[in-house]
Formats: structure tokens, C-alpha cells, sequence
């Protein structure tokens, strides 16, 4: 049931209708009377007009293509259908376009009538630039025949528009879990690079026996390999930056699409991968393995309020997951940070902690933004086991984000910064927030945090191999 409002279209004329008479009768002019007397009748129009339809629509929206380059075309078409038995005279619809991407032709507004069981088709273009872009629901209107009230409807279509090429190399340090992977570790064993040579010890394989030291000084010795075990990493996309400007949100995209494709490139190399954001709204997931949990990490990235640029302030406008399901991890929203004893259980399982944790705070309301990312990255810090890594990716907007990393690193969590480049730098601001940034990156590379510097337009993997020195 949506809710009635007047939009006042006929106000102007009682106020109008009202002053001709009380000027007609003063003056005992006949013709302003007259004027009056229309203006009234006028008035009482909309009075007679029935209330607005309620809009009950089923929306359908497709992109061309779904997984654009950065600066490509984007063609949308969004098909609005009455589902409803009756007429709406008056409907006025505006898509969710993302605030991110601008339309370059056509328009996503439309002015119509819909009998029942009719639809229109809205046809617009964007432009794609890098990162994860979603759709806000479509906004329908409808107002009765004499446009004095209206009803107010929203309608969703889950569309996420990922911008970017994949990437197969991954940022990571030497921190490794027990399962076998791609990672080079400092364990000996059976792996392909050399690691040490020592004596032989009863029960040694055979072919790892040094025969060239055998043969020269009739001694038994050992060729140990370096194990390739796979790593327990955690992808922290930094949201807490979106609200600001448009540059920021920018960033913020870039870090979402960024975390996707890294997930992917994590899984395809046999690590386990986990998802958290660094902001409000708070999530976490795991780290697993697997394609099933790759797909759920996604589900996250495309749906979740907490990975919305400015989520905090833009979460009502964030439609539910596609499938309904509200099993894609934690979430605390403003107001507290989860007592991890309270809601272990639950992050085992991906599922919502609501039903049975307790606030660790008393359900004390968060202060500000740096409280709520130190409350983060408390809670973050008490779920990572001690093999697992973390990969931050983040914009470097405010020092908060430097004592985080410091934090994680002193519980022995290894952390790896991506950070995106600032875009347009063409105001005092903006130029300010750029130097405070490279500052940033200096710090964290002069306490030994291996910090990717992603320039827009950049590669992604190129950033990552130039920084890791893993090109050539």
C-alpha cells in the first residue's frame, strides 16, 4: 500500500479564486465575479476527481553489455507493466540510474498511460566506468486525472553493471594456511622450488635424496623443496569514503569491482577467501574455498547495502538480494558492533546474527565514523584466525584507515593495501585530499605494507605485479 500525498498543483488557483471574489464584491465588478466564480469552480474540480490508482507494476530491465569496458556505451532498457485491473491515467517513472554513470543517450524518464495489463519500454544509454555500479529501484508515480495527488511506488530490478577487466595475479604475502595451493611458503617438502639441503634422516623419500653429494663424498643428504600451500586471505573494501564527493564515491566503486575480481583470482588459485567491509554498515564472511562460496561472496558485493558507496545514508534505496535470501553474512548497522562470542555461530555459517546476538557495546549508538571503523576492526581482528591475511582495499580518505592497518598488523594478521587513484583532481579540495593520500601511502610503505597504487585508467593486474616486483 503506497502512501496518498497532494501535490498542490491547485492551490494557487483557490488563493486566486479567493482574492477575484473578495475584489469583485468590494469593487461590484460583475465580470471579476465572474472570474471568481470559474476560479471556484476550478477549485472544486479535484475534489470531485477520484483518488489516484495505486501503482502495482512489474519492471524488467536488461544492459548491453553487462561487463563493459571503461568509457563503453551501455544501452538500458527498463519495460514498466500495469499488473493491476485498472487504469493509471497519469504515471511518471525514473529509473535508479547509478549516480555514477551518466546518461549519454536518451532519457530514464517517462510520462504515460497505462491500461491494464499495458507496459512502456524506457530506452537510454550510459556510459560505463570502472568498478561495481548498481541499480536503484525504479520510482513510479501515479497521479489522478487533475494531477492533484499522487501515489508513490518503487519497484526493483537487481542490475549490477561490473566494469573492469579480470585479473589473475593476486597481491598477497608469504602467510599461509596448512591446505595445498600457488603460494611459495618457508616450509620444506615436496614442492618445485629449492628450499635447503640437510643430512639425511631415515625415511626421507628417496627422490628427494642429493645423489651429487653422494657420489662426491659418499654422504647421504637431503633436497628439500619449498611446499606451495594455499593462503586464508580476508578482502576489507574500505566504504566508509563513498559519502563524501564524487571522487570518492569513484574510488569506492572501484574498490567493490576491485574485491571481485580479486575473489575470483584467489579461488581459481585454490585460497581460501573471505569478505568484509570496513565501515557501516559492518559485514563479514568467512574465508572459504570453493566456486559456491566465490558465488555468495559476489551475491554480497552485487546486493548488500554495506558495499553501496555512502551505504550508511543510501541503504533504503538498496534493493534485497535477488534471491531473496538473507544468508550472505553479518551485518551490523549503525548502532553497535556484534559481540563475536554472541554471533560465532552464525559467522560459521554465513548466516543473519539478529534473531540471538547481543550488542558488545549495550546497544549504545555509534558516535562517529572512526568509532564505528575502530569498533570494525576490532571485531574484524577477533575473527581472523593467525594464518589469515588480509587485502584492504581502500581510497586512503582519512588517517583512520592507517591506525586500522596498524591494529590488524600488530595482531599479526599481514595486511596488503589496493588503493585507488584519485580521478579528477581540478579543485583546491581535491588536489588537498590527493597530496594527504600519497602521505598516506608513503606511511604505510615506510612501516613495510606493501601498498598497490591503481591509477584510473590503469590495469589492474599490471598496478599489482609492478608493486608485488612479479612482472617479467
Amino acid at each position: 500500500m503506497t502512501d496518498r500525498t497532494d501535490t498542490g498543483r491547485w492551490r494557487g488557483v483557490v488563493a486566486l479564486s479567493l482574492f477575484a471574489g473578495t475584489v469583485g464584491l468590494l469593487a461590484q465588478r460583475p465580470a471579476v465575479l465572474l472570474l471568481a466564480a470559474v476560479g471556484a469552480g476550478y477549485a472544486v474540480y479535484p475534489r470531485l476527481v477520484p483518488s489516484p490508482p495505486e501503482p502495482v507494476v512489474a519492471v524488467e530491465r536488461t544492459v548491453s553489455p553487462a561487463s563493459p569496458d571503461p568509457g563503453e556505451r551501455v544501452d538500458v532498457s527498463v519495460t514498466v507493466r500495469n499488473e493491476a485491473d485498472r487504469w493509471l491515467p497519469d504515471v511518471r517513472i525514473v529509473d535508479g540510474v547509478p549516480a555514477l554513470l551518466p546518461v549519454v543517450d536518451g532519457t530514464p524518464r517517462r510520462a504515460t498511460a497505462l491500461a491494464p495489463g499495458g507496459e512502456t519500454t524506457l530506452e537510454y544509454a550510459v556510459e560505463a566506468s570502472e568498478g561495481k555500479h548498481r541499480f536503484r529501484p525504479v520510482t513510479v508515480l501515479s497521479r489522478n486525472l487533475a494531477g492533484a495527488a499522487e501515489r508513490r511506488a518503487t519497484a526493483a530490478e537487481p542490475t549490477v553493471l561490473d566494469c573492469g577487466a579480470s585479473v589473475s595475479a593476486t597481491a598477497l604475502r608469504d602467510l599461509t594456511s596448512e591446505r595445498a595451493g600457488e603460494l611459495r611458503s618457508d616450509v620444506g617438502g615436496s614442492g618445485l622450488e629449492f628450499h635447503r639441503a640437510r643430512e639425511y634422516r631415515q625415511g626421507d623419500p628417496m627422490r628427494q635424496v642429493d645423489w651429487r653429494r653422494f657420489a662426491k663424498s659418499g654422504e647421504l643428504g637431503t633436497i628439500e623443496y619449498a611446499e606451495e600451500r594455499s593462503a586464508s586471505v580476508a578482502l576489507c573494501v574500505d566504504v566508509g569514503a563513498g559519502a563524501g564527493d564524487r571522487s570518492a564515491a569513484e574510488a569506492v566503486a572501484r574498490c567493490v569491482g576491485a574485491a571481485d575480481r580479486l575473489a575470483g583470482a584467489l579461488v581459481d588459485a585454490n585460497h581460501e577467501v573471505g569478505l568484509a567491509s570496513h565501515g557501516s554498515p559492518w559485514y563479514w564472511l568467512p574465508p572459504k574455498p570453493g566456486s559456491a562460496h566465490l558465488a555468495q561472496l559476489r551475491r554480497a558485493l552485487d546486493s548488500h547495502p554495506a558495499f553501496v558507496p555512502g551505504s550508511a545514508a543510501g541503504s533504503a534505496d538498496v534493493p534485497e538480494p535477488a534471491d531473496g535470501s538473507d544468508a550472505l553474512g553479518t551485518e551490523v548497522p549503525s548502532g553497535g558492533i556484534l559481540s563475536p562470542r554472541a554471533d560465532a555461530s552464525a559467522s560459521a555459517t554465513g548466516t543473519s546474527p539478529e534473531a540471538s546476538a547481543a550488542l558488545s557495546d549495550g546497544g549504545r549508538p555509534v558516535e562517529d565514523e572512526s568509532s564505528d571503523r575502530e569498533r570494525g576492526v576490532g571485531a574484524l581482528r577477533e575473527r581472523l584466525d593467525s594464518t589469515t591475511q588480509v587485502l584492504l582495499l581502500s581510497p586512503l580518505a582519512d588517517d583512520g584507515v592507517v591506525d586500522s592497518v596498524r591494529t590488524l598488523e600488530a595482531a599479526g594478521n599481514v595486511v596488503t593495501v589496493v588503493s585507488p587513484g584519485p580521478g579528477e583532481t581540478d579543485s583546491v579540495g581535491t588536489r588537498l585530499a590527493a597530496v594527504e593520500r600519497d602521505a598516506r601511502v608513503r606511511t604505510l610503505r615506510r612501516i613495510g605494507i606493501p601498498v598497490v597504487d591503481w591509477a584510473p585508467g590503469e590495469n589492474l593486474e599490471n598496478a599489482i605485479e609492478l608493486t608485488m616486483g612479479r612482472s617479467g
